[in-house]
């Protein structure tokens, strides 16, 4: 049996959490699921956090349902959220569900740091 990479990994830098989304396509219910299991607990007060989609192909409306709950968790901890690595595909979604203007959205990681920490970004 072929064995499955993790669909996010996450790591820390500087007192942010990044959260790496590994899947090119999250279509499946099962990926959300797990995505849901692996970043809703790690989100406690004041959190900083940083999504990166760079990996990300394709994704459904269910995904966007569930960076909607993520970042109302965020915002209920008090806490920062940044997207970034967005390919233009989806972000095209982004701006047609106006979730570009609900979300912090930067270029890369780097910028999704700066954004986080308060620090103003060059996007």
């Amino acid at each position: 049996m072929k064995e499955r990479i993790p669909p996010v990994g996450i790591a820390y830098s500087g007192g942010v959490t990044v959260a790496t989304l590994t899947y090119e396509r999250i279509l499946e219910d099962a990926d959300l699921r797990t995505l849901e299991k692996t970043i809703l607990p790690i989100v406690e007060p004041d959190i900083k956090l940083v999504m990166d989609f760079s990996s990300v192909q394709f994704l459904t409306s269910a995904a966007l349902g569930l960076l909607i709950r993520i970042s109302k968790k965020v915002r209920e901890n008090q806490g920062q959220m940044s997207l970034c690595g967005i390919q233009p595909k989806i972000m095209e979604v982004f701006k047609i569900t106006q979730l570009d203007r609900v979300f912090d959205i930067q270029p890369d990681v780097p910028a999704g740091l700066r954004a986080v920490q308060g620090q103003v970004s060059e996007s």
